[in-house]
């Protein structure tokens, strides 16, 4: 009988331990975003939504439409199938600058300058309208583009401080 009590309490105690043993040791939710969209090439994951980090720019590198360094950003395209539509085009669109006409608008403290956004050749991309066409291939492509800060050619138009700005991006194939 003292026998049967032992293994009856030992059971319990071992019952016990493994539910301990099963608490919880970790959770969490996984939510996936995306989109289908009609196109021949896919928008690489991160390519859709990116930081350019522009850095601390001297005022007094911007005097007289003087510019910042300039700083890289791709947009990668993935799974282009070019049966149809060979090109692509860039077009930007955000709040123009008041201080540099045809550049992205900065906001927050700073004054005085806008951002050129560049293409791969080099030419300055006007907002609100395409880049030159960029020939695809099939399967993978990075569209490569740079930005800068530029001020403005007034007079003590630049003023120190942070800023921020938004662009937006639309793509167009031939």
């Amino acid at each position: 009988m003292k026998l049967n009590k032992t293994i009856l309490a030992a059971g319990l105690v071992l019952g016990f331990a493994s539910m301990a043993n099963a608490a919880d040791q970790g959770q969490g939710t996984v939510t996936f975003n995306g989109s289908i969209i009609d196109a021949p090439c896919s928008i690489a994951a991160g390519s859709d939504s990116q930081t350019v980090e522009m850095g601390q720019i001297s005022n007094v590198a911007l005097q007289n439409g003087g510019k910042s360094s300039s700083h890289d950003f791709n947009i990668k395209l993935e799974n282009c199938d070019i049966t149809t539509l060979k090109t692509v085009t860039t077009t930007f669109g955000g709040a123009e600058s008041a201080a540099v006409a045809g550049l992205l608008g900065i906001t927050g403290v700073a004054e005085g300058a806008g951002i050129a956004i560049v293409d791969g050749t080099g030419s300055v991309i006007t907002l609100g309208q395409a880049n030159a066409e960029q020939t695809l291939v099939n399967g993978n492509n990075t569209l490569s583009f740079s930005a800068y800060l530029q001020g403005s050619t007034v007079a003590d138009a630049i003023k120190p401080g942070s800023f921020s700005s938004v662009a937006d991006f639309t793509l167009a194939y031939q």
